[in-house]
């Protein structure tokens, strides 16, 4: 069984053929940021010192934790407006015709959040590269210290409106048949038995749990089949639309991307995730194992 698109993951062996062909329209990015425990969830630290130290020859850094975030939600992270989200990727030097690939060398889930970002703003040849900069340096790539940056490129964004939800989205499909709301975080964040939580312990009512670390092996995607089982036995794949969340619109982006690499195509990230929706305590949540 092979992957419905596998133009959406890139492999270091592929990617490294792409640098010696010296094509011009390529363009990589380190969309690296780090979590770290904090009192409530995580706190969010740029990766950008580590890149400066060592990175794939060629790749700029993506700022994801500045200019690829709405500083007004004061969630963290949250999709920015068409208009801003567009000057950010033509200052990074992005445009439509560019072939774009993004790598983290933390965890991967900063990969393919980037990539949901650039998928929802109409960029259709942009890729994750596959375990990241470990998968990388594991395949004999070279690593390169400093920065570099690209000619400012012209992305016109033509917003995917329909890849990432809002919280009345969210509570308006609680109960609706048809509609699986996935929980990506650890199994004990999701019961509430772990003693990290986001401000409330649990999940949003009626929603299951398929931890984005059941959708990897040694930091990578697993093999179309492989995804196939885990989406499929969790009723992802059988399911009208899929709103995947997490903590903070991050890990459930291996959700998503899990889906639309086999091909389910109703899917759609709740960008405010628990971060947001702890805040009113009259949204409904749940303790426990079950959704």
């Amino acid at each position: 069984m092979s992957y419905v698109h596998p133009e959406y993951l890139t492999e270091p062996k592929a990617l490294a053929a792409e640098i010696s062909a010296g094509d011009e329209s390529l363009r990589i990015f380190d969309a690296t940021v780090y979590l770290k425990p904090a009192e409530r969830g995580y706190r969010a630290e740029s990766g950008r010192a580590d890149y400066e130290q060592a990175h794939i020859p060629g790749a700029a850094f993506l700022d994801q934790m500045g200019a690829l975030s709405d500083p007004r939600s004061g969630l963290g992270f949250t999709l920015p407006d068409a208009r801003t989200l567009e000057a950010a990727l033509r200052a990074a030097g992005i445009s439509n015709v560019h072939r774009v690939v993004l790598y983290s060398a933390g965890h991967l889930m900063w990969a393919t959040r980037a990539w949901w970002l650039l998928h929802y703003a109409g960029h259709d040849r942009v890729s994750v590269l596959n375990g990241g900069l470990d998968a990388w340096k594991a395949a004999g790539g070279e690593v390169v210290s400093g920065s570099h940056d690209y000619p400012r490129g012209s992305m016109a964004v033509r917003a995917r409106s329909h890849r990432f939800v809002g919280q009345q989205d969210v509570l308006d499909a609680i109960g609706v048949r048809g509609v699986c709301t996935v929980n990506a975080l650890a199994p004990d964040v999701y019961s509430g038995s772990s003693a990290m939580s986001y401000g409330r312990k649990g999940h949003i009512a009626g929603s299951i749990n398929l931890h984005y670390e059941e959708l990897l092996d040694a930091g990578r995607f697993r093999d179309a089949a492989a995804l196939d089982a885990a989406l499929g036995q969790r009723g992802l794949l059988s399911a009208d639309r899929v709103i995947a969340y997490c903590g903070g619109g991050i890990s459930a982006t291996i959700d998503a991307f899990a889906c639309l690499l086999v091909g389910k195509e109703e899917v759609a990230v709740y960008d405010g995730s628990m971060s947001e929706w702890v805040r009113d305590t009259a949204l409904p949540m749940t303790t426990g194992e079950l959704p």
